[in-house]
């Protein structure tokens, strides 16, 4: 399932997503995929998915592919998220309350999370250039590469609980693994993070200069591929050497981490929640905002965050993804999430109604429905083979 660039039609320029083909060393290519939505940040769509899937499916199978590279169009973003207005006229459409009735909303994170998944799983260097803003659909995408390469104008976020859903794409299973108490105050908080606490924690594995992607290309294109595929992610990684500039000084994340981890890395919901509420009055304005964004934000999406984490920590990449699906569902039929993109993107009023309206409502009994696969009885997990 290899393609052929003498037959490849030229990439139009509406197209939602560019491919190129760039010529190597030794008659290798790198495939080059970039997000081709500037005015939506790159906003994740579905049919955007759908191709990414299957060039890179395609690319896969293609020996003279050695390495893929992933951006976006323009230099403001990466990718901000997904296509939310899409997801918001399938609710809209579907009846309340029935987590399988939204087909929109199932085709979507079903082909989402095989792209995440794939990525994840690539057999080849996957080089993702994540400058500018990486948010939501974002983190996805890059989160999965081999090689996650951050600038200076990286903004790197899952602001989930403005809009009533929480860190899917496989964030509960990044954030996780971080730190205790680092994870759940980034989902309670939509906090940004700059390229320094990226590459801190694990995020992110390199930084480049923000100008510097045509140098990257250049340098890709002018490497002597080796005949092993097993050797060429550390090509890659010698050709990255010499374009990586500094990190800059700890980042805000760096800086405020153990007071994070006191007040976030306990059992008690209602006493995390209590605590991060006390920073919108500190002194440092990163914490202040994220204590702000946490109060203004969805409550029932911090209790669902908290136990998709918990739940998370045991499990593997694609029970992540397949606990991830059901809960994801489930958000579409529940009224926060059509509330949070209402109150954002469409009446942009910014002042959401959230049901449960307090920390105390979102109780360990509430969170329950989230968890409860909602197809008919008998039918598998959309997602059952992801893997193990």
């Amino acid at each position: 399932m290899s393609s052929n660039p003498a037959t490849t039609p030229e990439p139009q320029a509406q197209d939602p997503v560019l491919f190129t083909e760039v010529p190597s060393g030794r008659g290798r290519r790198i495939g080059l995929a970039m997000l081709n939505s500037p005015q939506t940040l790159n906003g994740l769509s579905l049919p955007m998915c759908r191709l990414l899937d299957e060039r890179l499916q395609a690319w896969a199978d293609d020996d003279r592919i050695v390495a893929v590279v992933l951006r976006g169009a323009g230099d403001k973003a990466f990718c901000a998220g997904g296509d939310l207005h899409n997801l918001y006229r399938s609710m809209l459409d579907s009846p309340a309350g029935d987590a399988w009735a939204n087909v929109q909303a199932r085709t979507f994170f079903e082909t989402e999370y095989r792209l995440d998944y794939q990525i994840h799983r690539y057999a080849k260097p996957v080089l993702c250039w994540g400058s500018g803003i990486v948010m939501g659909g974002g983190v996805g995408l890059m989160l999965g590469a081999s090689h996650r390469l951050v600038t200076p104008t990286t903004r790197f976020a899952m602001p989930e609980v403005t809009i009533g859903l929480y860190p899917d794409v496989a964030g509960t299973w990044m954030l996780s693994r971080l730190p205790r108490g680092i994870g759940e105050f980034l989902a309670f908080t939509g906090a940004q993070l700059g390229a320094a606490d990226c590459l801190h924690y694990g995020m992110a594995d390199r930084m480049c200069d923000a100008d510097g992607f045509d140098a990257l290309m250049v340098a890709l294109g002018a490497v002597d591929w080796a005949d092993q595929a097993a050797n060429h992610a550390a090509q890659v990684d010698v050709v990255l050497d010499d374009l990586q500039i500094a990190a800059p000084e700890p980042g805000p994340l760096q800086r405020h981490a153990s007071r994070i981890r006191e007040a976030c890395g306990r059992a008690d919901f209602l006493r995390i929640g209590a605590d991060i509420a006390v920073w919108k009055r500190d002194a440092d304005p990163w914490l202040a905002r994220a204590a702000t964004t946490f109060l203004a934000g969805s409550p029932g999406s911090a209790r669902l965050s908290f136990t998709l984490l918990n739940r998370a920590r045991r499990q593997s990449l694609a029970d992540v993804f397949r606990m991830e699906y059901i809960a994801s569902l489930h958000c579409c039929a529940e009224p926060d999430f059509r509330e949070g993109i209402r109150a954002l993107l469409i009446d942009k009023d910014k002042s959401p109604r959230w049901r449960p309206a307090t920390l105390e409502q979102a109780s360990p009994d509430w969170v329950r429905r989230f968890l409860a696969q909602p197809w008919p009885a008998g039918q598998v997990h959309p997602l059952a083979d992801l893997g193990t």
